[in-house]
């Protein structure tokens, strides 16, 4: 049987942020990802946004994680080199019906120490003629990053702190085992490995990789439901200079505008509840989009949107439900020594990455 002192199962963007802050701890770590890449599914299938931390519960890890997570992105992207644009963003209230809401939005947001200009309909016009609303809030600590970027980064300063990854080498199983784990770990790098601590960073397969271990506390495990966001590209000239967003719904932030580095825009995600892991975008939902649109951009043109790509969000609560936290149990609650657990990673969790790794490794011994 192998050994080793720390594995991080998942290589997406919080599983290599929490690799490094591991290794940068003084812990000698090995990240097991079952694919031939890192960051093939949720990190890679999302917008990219750098959220500023205005939309989450108040003491919530949500909320305190983005703020402490932006600033801490920002200043690793500036040491790293890693590209980044502070875009900016508008809220927007589509009617007057919606001004209560972002007023309250407003509130929402200085309570947390995130402060942002309001807007009437004419001083929307003056920066973003194309834009149809009755007011909006100003944002100014929003931006886009390369995530690709972001985590080559991350996995090159992990390596440097004497970290190792193995790709196609997913784990089918594992047992609690007095003082660590022993992962049963599949594909090339076939072996029974026992570690001193294992953390679950595997996003989409959280659950059943914590479910396959034995030993796990009975109703630990929370549940999980996939939510896909399909993306629009736009096809000709961008109609605005910023990240564009809705008053947010319930499941999500709703059908928003953003645009890559190279200005490329585009729209989404919608929110669909599936129960498989399907990227294929739907181009039926084409429709929904250009209605979605064209009420806040009228001069969409008709043949302007093409399908683009989708992502799956790794959701702990189903259709209809609150929204809920991120949650991040600790072996006190996974009922096994040195097993660490990460479920509901989802935004913002590519901007919470550096916070969420370093509340993870305070915990760990």
């Amino acid at each position: 049987m192998e050994t080793a002192d720390c594995v991080v199962i998942g290589a997406g963007v919080v599983g290599l942020a929490t690799a490094r802050a591991m290794a940068r701890k003084g812990r000698e770590v090995l990240i097991l990802e079952s694919e031939d890449a890192f960051g093939t599914a949720t990190s890679s299938r999302n917008s990219e946004v750098i959220h500023a931390g205005i939309f989450y519960v108040h003491g919530s890890l949500k909320e305190r994680l983005c703020i402490e997570g932006r600033d801490k992105l920002y200043s690793f992207c500036d040491a790293y080199g890693v590209t980044y644009k502070r875009t900016t963003k508008l809220v927007y209230a589509e009617d007057d019906s919606h001004l209560d809401g972002l007023k309250k939005l407003q509130n929402h947001a200085a309570e947390s120490g995130v402060y942002m200009t309001w807007m009437s309909r004419d001083d929307v016009q003056r920066i973003e003629p194309n834009l149809e609303c009755a007011a909006a809030l100003h944002s100014p600590l929003t931006g886009i990053v390369d995530s690709h970027a972001y985590m080559l980064a991350l996995l090159g300063d992990a390596e440097q702190n004497g970290a190792a990854i193995a790709y196609n080498s997913p784990v089918t199983g594992g047992r609690a085992d007095g003082d660590g784990v022993i992962l049963d770990v599949g594909g090339d790098a076939a072996m029974s490995l026992k570690a001193a601590t294992v953390i679950n960073c595997a996003g989409l397969g959280a659950q059943g990789l914590s479910s396959a271990i034995t030993g796990i506390k009975t109703g630990s495990v929370p549940p999980q439901h996939y939510a896909k966001g399909n993306y629009f590209y736009l096809s000709g000239k961008p109609p605005f200079t910023r990240l564009i967003y809705p008053l947010p719904g319930k499941a999500s932030l709703g059908l928003h505008y953003t645009l890559d580095l190279s200005g490329q825009g585009r729209f989404g995600p919608d929110i669909e509840w599936v129960k498989t892991l399907d990227y294929q975008v739907d181009e039926g939902r084409e429709a929904s989009f250009y209605e979605a649109i064209r009420k806040y951009w009228p001069g969409l043109p008709d043949g302007a949107l093409r399908p683009g790509y989708s992502g799956i969000r790794p959701k702990i609560q189903g259709p209809g439900d609150p929204a809920k936290d991120f949650v991040i149990q600790t072996p006190a609650e996974t009922g096994v020594n040195g097993f660490v657990a990460l479920y509901g990673i989802e935004s913002p969790g590519l901007t919470s990455s550096i916070a969420i790794a370093d509340y993870v490794a305070d915990r760990v011994p």
